[in-house]
């Protein structure tokens, strides 16, 4: 549990008292592991989910000492290592997608409930999902990190270890093939 000390105490600074208190850690895990999971869950499903914000923070935890203390939120090194882990899982992820394009199975409902309400929803639209499924790797990473995180450019660079050039170039092309895919589409 977060004590009254740590609450308010920045990632950073929880992160370089967790190298000699390894306890403190426990205060970034419960601070940004609910935003993970539906960040996973989203991506691969919510049982996936909960293997990848387990793996992601262990690595994490593992790592802390590499972490740059002049980064004040955690969060881009966070969802870096998530898009890792997930990369890992690429193909269940491209499964998924491709499951909805198919069948019209809703990729963000499971098990009858939804990952999270709301319009944000993965499952906008068939041409949308397939879109999304043929987007390169990197690209789709620089997609989801901006669209459903909200990390700035800066953040989604630093997350995925790439110049903000990059970033821009990845974000430029995927929403380019993903305007060609829904062109002509109905999307009211």
């Amino acid at each position: 549990m977060a004590e009254p000390a740590t609450a308010e105490v920045a990632d950073t600074d929880l992160i370089e008292r967790s190298r000699c208190e390894p306890e403190v850690f426990a205060v970034l895990f419960d601070r940004h592991a609910p935003a993970l999971h539906r960040y996973a869950a989203r991506r691969l499903g919510p049982d996936a989910a909960e293997d990848v914000v387990s793996e992601t923070f262990l690595a994490a935890f593992e790592h802390r000492h590499r972490y740059r203390l002049d980064q004040a939120d955690a969060r881009p090194w966070l969802y870096g290592i998530a898009s890792n882990v997930i990369g890992k899982r690429r193909r269940t992820e491209l499964t998924r997608y491709r499951a909805y394009v198919r069948g019209g199975v809703d990729p963000a409902e499971i098990g009858g409930g939804l990952v999270e309400e709301g319009v944000g929803t993965l499952a906008v639209n068939r041409p949308l999902v397939a879109a999304l499924a043929g987007l390169r790797t990197g690209d789709r990473d620089a997609l989801l990190l901006v669209a459903w995180v909200g990390l700035a450019y800066e953040e989604v660079a630093a997350a995925l270890d790439i110049p903000v050039g990059t970033v821009r170039s990845r974000l430029n092309r995927a929403r380019k093939k993903l305007r060609q895919a829904l062109e002509g589409t109905d999307h009211e």
